[in-house]
């Protein structure tokens, strides 16, 4: 998996007596290769995906409305009574006569409103919301990569622990508020902490690995819940969670800081100790410059603010949102709008979950082939056309072909995330690049969140949402021609660097 030879080492000496070396030359020449323990620590960040996304489907199980037979057959018929809540009490029984198999008929809620059945998943995402808007506030020289990283899957997992004890549906919803609340930015901090510890070369395929892992995360907890289909809903919560507490210790103590973050901290021999240890072919050389970047390189400063004050970063985190706002419609609507096609329910979010899966191996030779922009603006309109045409064959009631181009347009949605979430990390430099990607985040939640009153629609006038859907991505895709292009580039540490970097050549940008 890594390559080495004696050209490159002596290439790096090279650089290593010219008085023009600076730590982004260092950093791409030592980790030009792809070595094992680049991989190992990759695997071990992008785990935190396959927890989180865990926890954000999870209430699919959890908070499932179990199904029930009567016990007074004078009093109710399952075959033609659906209103439990008509019924006596007495009349009927909870399938397996356990009445803590769901959180719904643990708490009674088998009656209640449906605001408050979907109080714990409404509170999760609120949660999300609130805690992006509090974690995109919380400066990148806070803590670390790493450390935010620990205590967010660590927040997290122990949160979703207590959730065996909760006693009733207001502790239950408090808790998933919480866990909402401290996932929010896990995505954040892992790809970030993966793209600053690869070589420009590898950036596109090395951030995959973590939303592969996110998809297989979700179609394990299928597997988990299963297995536990006999148990109390909080059991489950334990076989999530304490694996993923146990993981967010391994991250403490077996994953390694961003070199470029520890960089802009000053903190120049940890980062190259890191380096070391990513490519150990090259540590006697890395020792030996390690003094020199030492003491020539000082620490530079940047804010958050800086993100408002100059226009070129204002400008483009706001057409970043425009476009992210787009395919989020896209990516959360399509599924919800899938029910308008009239398909198997369970056969189509079976197939929408595994169109996933190819889009990790499609992205990074988009990214290698292709110019970002371009990549972003045929994508984009592409997933639009599929969402009309997908309007177009319901309307005729073309039924097959209608679910065949819904799948596409929503692997197009998910092709367009990829994208734009490598696209983003090299757009800003290392000092606000997680208040980037978190306004990224949360531009695609709220474009989600627009989604059910969208989907609604479709009860009155069929698959219009589709439509809808299309039109909005395809329009607001165009605003991706405001975008600077950024394929090739190494990433920057600065907002000054950055600026450099744009006005430079596109082949090889320098920063």
């Amino acid at each position: 998996m890594g390559d080495s030879s004696a050209p490159l080492l002596t290439h790096i000496e090279d650089e290593g007596t010219s008085p023009s070396l600076s730590f982004h030359k260092i950093f791409e020449e030592s980790l030009s290769g792809f070595t094992f323990p680049q991989f190992l620590q990759i695997l071990l960040v992008g785990l935190a995906l396959a927890f989180d996304s865990q926890q954000i489907f999870i209430t699919v199980f959890t908070d499932a409305y179990p199904t029930w037979h009567c016990l007074d057959h004078t009093a109710c018929n399952p075959s033609t009574t659906t209103e439990i809540c008509k019924l006596p009490r007495s009349a009927w029984e909870w399938d397996g006569g356990f009445k803590g198999k769901s959180a719904i008929s643990e708490f009674e809620l088998e009656c209640s409103s449906s605001f408050l059945r979907s109080l714990p998943t409404s509170a999760f995402y609120m949660g999300s919301i609130v805690g992006g808007v509090f974690m995109a506030l919380v400066p990148d020289s806070f803590l670390g990569r790493k450390k935010l990283l620990f205590f967010t899957t660590l927040a997290m997992s122990l949160t979703g622990i207590s959730i065996f004890f909760s006693s009733n549906i207001w502790t239950y919803a408090f808790l998933k508020f919480v866990i909402g609340f401290a996932r929010s930015q896990t995505g954040t901090y892992a790809i970030n902490l993966i793209s600053e510890r690869v070589s420009t070369k590898w950036r596109p395929r090395a951030t995959m690995i973590p939303f592969t892992l996110f998809v297989l995360g979700f179609m394990s907890l299928s597997g988990i819940a299963y297995l536990v289909r006999h148990a109390s809903w909080r059991v489950l919560y334990l076989c999530t969670s304490v694996p993923a507490a146990i993981h967010s210790v391994c991250i403490y103590f077996l994953a390694l800081e961003s070199p470029r973050w520890l960089h802009v901290q000053g903190k120049n021999q940890e980062a190259i100790e890191v380096l070391q240890r990513l490519s150990p072919v090259n540590r006697d050389y890395l020792e030996s410059v390690s003094s020199r970047l030492h003491s020539k390189e000082q620490s530079p400063s940047s804010s958050i603010k800086d993100m408002f004050i100059r226009k070129w970063a204002f400008r483009r985190i706001v057409v970043v949102m425009i476009i992210m706002f787009g395919l989020g419609m896209m990516y959360y609507g399509v599924p919800l709008a899938v029910r308008d096609i009239k398909v198997n329910i369970y056969l189509s979010e079976a197939l929408n979950a595994m169109v996933e899966l190819p889009t990790f191996v499609i992205t990074p030779i988009l990214l290698e082939k292709f110019n970002r922009r371009s990549s972003v603006l045929v994508n984009c309109l592409l997933g639009g056309a599929l969402g009309v045409l997908c309007f177009v064959m319901t309307t005729f009631e073309r039924t097959n072909i209608a679910f065949a181009l819904e799948l596409g347009s929503f692997f197009c949605a998910r092709i367009g995330f990829n994208l734009m979430a490598v696209y983003m990390i090299e757009m800003f430099p290392t000092c606000v690049r997680n208040f980037a990607t978190t306004m990224l985040r949360q531009s695609l939640v709220l474009g989600g969140a627009s989604c059910p009153i969208i989907a609604s629609v479709g009860r009155n006038v069929p698959s219009i949402s589709f439509a809808v859907f299309g039109l909005v991505v395809s329009g607001l895709g165009l605003f991706a021609l405001l975008l600077p292009e950024t394929k090739g580039s190494s990433l920057c540490d600065t907002m000054e660097a950055q600026e450099q970097s744009d006005q430079a050549l596109k082949t090889s940008p320098s920063c």
